[in-house]
């Protein structure tokens, strides 16, 4: 019984950077717009978030602080992607190489180290496990997770609520459907495009601070390590709906949650490296797409650029 709790909780520690990345994706590619670049906004949240900390002494400031970076990076792939009617993938790609070469160099620059920032813990008044200090609840002491995974439940629950039972979400969901459409009926085109990125900014720039201030308490060169590519796995998989792509998260969780119960996997009795564990969730991300992609429907107008000159 206690380990059964021991890998939930640590499932959905790792899950929760995956649902809450792909929950931002789905705003942005339920609006028309390719989002490759979830890595790099990632990692930009988590590098960003480790630096509020360090300067504010504050591990809630320094979440807010990366979720605003993040959100300001995605601005770019909007202005790429929305208008300047690019390739969008391009984009995305080099936004994450962007990303990586420039969080490298702002680590050696601002902390004087390369590879790593000093530990979250070491800060005063922050703690590993963002939030928890002497009025945190005893509950999530005693379960030793973070707040924040509770927060990315709700975001799931409030996602579906936006885009489904509400204007906006109606408005955002027929720009990405059909674009042309929907401007003969009056509803901005880059307006909503350009809302639905920056919110996948900002909810994977959450992601990222999580990942660095949470649940590994430091920022690490890259660290965000593929997650940004296994959340739009995730997000495709559950058919651009967030309850799908929590479902799809919870899978990739579980499958990196076993590397920390599985050390040494042997299989008729020959030790296998441990290298084959931490390579599970990459093998099941390519499994999954390829049974489940050919049965996901993407949005009509997904990657193609609208340019309101050309609609007649």
């Amino acid at each position: 019984m206690e380990f059964l709790i021991r890998f939930l909780i640590s499932t959905f520690s790792m899950a929760t950077p995956l649902f809450i990345t792909a929950v931002g994706g789905i705003f942005s590619e339920r609006c028309g717009v390719v989002n490759i670049a979830l890595e790099g906004m990632m990692l930009t949240g988590a590098f960003f978030g480790v630096v509020g900390c360090h300067y504010t002494k504050s591990a809630w400031i320094g979440l807010a602080i990366g979720i605003v970076c993040a959100g300001l990076f995605s601005l770019i792939h909007a202005f790429i992607s929305v208008r300047y009617h690019s390739n969008q993938v391009v984009s995305g790609v080099a936004l994450n190489m962007l990303a990586s070469g420039l969080t490298v160099f702002l680590l050696e620059l601002i902390f004087g180290m390369r590879g790593t920032s000093e530990r979250v813990e070491t800060i005063p008044n922050c703690s590993a496990m963002i939030g928890l200090s002497d009025k945190t609840s005893l509950v999530f002491k005693i379960l030793d997770f973070s707040p924040l995974i509770i927060l990315g439940l709700i975001l799931v629950f409030v996602t579906h609520i936006v885009l489904f039972k509400t204007v906006f979400g109606l408005r955002l969901r027929s720009v990405g459907e059909h674009a042309k459409a929907a401007d003969t009926l009056g509803i901005s085109v880059p307006t909503y495009r350009f809302l639905g990125v920056l919110i996948s900014g900002l909810l994977a720039g959450l992601a990222g601070s999580y990942l660095s201030l949470s649940l590994v308490g430091a920022f690490r060169k890259d660290m965000s390590a593929g997650r940004g590519y296994i959340a739009l796995a995730a997000m495709i998989t559950g058919k651009w709906n967030p309850f799908g792509a929590l479902i799809a998260s919870l899978f990739f969780g579980a499958a990196q949650a076993l590397e920390f119960f599985i050390s040494e996997p042997v299989i008729f009795g020959f030790k296998l490296p441990t290298q084959i564990i931490q390579m599970f969730p990459y093998v099941l991300t390519l499994v999954i797409l390829a049974g489940f992609i050919g049965k996901a429907t993407a949005p009509h107008d997904l990657g193609q650029p609208y340019n309101k000159e050309e609609k007649l």
